[in-house]
């Protein structure tokens, strides 16, 4: 029982990771390393990048990264396991984050990098992928969670 209310939820990471990978299939499909495609002028465009690194392209080159990956994404679903009472908002943002997690794991296996093509035109910021916005996304809904569940105990 214990398991499956541990697992509640699980199926946030699904579609996270289905965008991911349907959207980077696209770009490697249709793109080259380097090439940019305006998609609103002056607002995004595709530019597609290959991130040997982790966030902001961070650890270059670090033949660990996909074990690290990995161990994070085990230590999630530990967690998630141990406190099955965790709320919904909790959950999702960690599911979310193992979606976004998987998808970029997928990519430093097949690959040996990450698939980037997000550009922010109108903002001087990284290029980034699908997974990344789900893992931020999903760490938004923890601290939201974590914040309000303090706020409750306090006030409560």
């Amino acid at each position: 029982m214990q398991l499956r209310r541990g697992c509640r939820l699980w199926w946030v990471a699904l579609p996270a990771i289905a965008i991911d990978r349907i959207c980077k299939v696209a770009i490697t499909r249709t793109m080259v390393p380097g090439e940019v495609q305006s998609v609103l002028p002056g607002v995004l465009s595709w530019a597609y990048t290959r991130n040997r690194g982790v966030a902001f392209g961070l650890l270059s080159g670090a033949a660990m990264l996909p074990l690290l990956t990995l161990a994070l994404i085990v230590a999630l679903l530990v967690w998630m396991l141990r406190y099955p009472e965790a709320g919904s908002m909790l959950r999702t943002g960690l599911w979310l984050i193992v979606g976004g997690g998987l998808g970029n794991l997928y990519d430093r296996l097949a690959y040996g990098c990450v698939v980037d093509f997000i550009r922010l035109d109108f903002v001087n910021f990284a290029i980034f992928n699908p997974a990344d916005v789900f893992v931020c996304a999903g760490a938004v809904l923890v601290a939201v969670a974590v914040l309000t569940e303090d706020r409750r105990k306090a006030h409560g």
